[in-house]
């Protein structure tokens, strides 16, 4: 079974010169047809790339994840199908001391968040943090892209809102 672990934060330096956005973006478009809470099915495209993505439930910062490469038209006729509005970003991904961090600068109804993940190979895997990174969110599942979706960060008003 394929895991996923990853620990998230917010972005604290999102300024024109922050060493992040030195990285090349690609720029992804993404939807859920299902946003379950015990799993989510997400298409995305990424750059010229198309993937079909299945998640399971987090337990701590860890979870089942299972993602295919499908033709891009496929894609984006199941974009059209998605369940509430895309989520689009540009991904930027660079190594710090030997971590690979990718760094999302949400657009559209999400514009002005941005937030970085940390894949790792334990939960107890030491890495060291950017200067640039802000609070950790990995618990917060607002943050989740599929919550994103359905309550986008331009909405909260300063009071976010409690997830699903």
């Amino acid at each position: 079974m394929a895991i996923e672990i990853e620990r998230k934060f917010l972005v604290a330096d999102v300024s024109a010169t922050a060493p992040w956005r030195a990285a090349p973006g690609v720029a992804f478009r993404q939807g859920y047809l299902n946003r379950d809470k015990t799993r989510t099915v997400r298409v995305r495209v990424a750059g010229d790339a198309a993937f079909l993505t299945i998640k399971g439930v987090s337990v701590g910062a860890t979870r089942a994840e299972f993602e295919y490469a499908i033709p891009l038209d496929d894609a984006q006729a199941l974009l059209a199908l998605c369940d509430g509005p895309l989520v689009e970003k540009t991904r930027h991904v660079l190594v710090h001391q030997g971590s690979t961090w990718e760094v999302d600068d949400f657009a559209g109804d999400n514009a002005g968040l941005v937030v970085a993940e940390v894949e790792l190979r334990s939960e107890a895997q030491v890495f060291d943090k950017p200067s640039w990174l802000g609070e950790e969110v990995t618990h917060d599942a607002r943050y989740f892209n599929s919550n994103l979706a359905a309550y986008p960060f331009r909405a909260w008003d300063g009071a976010a809102p409690t997830a699903p």
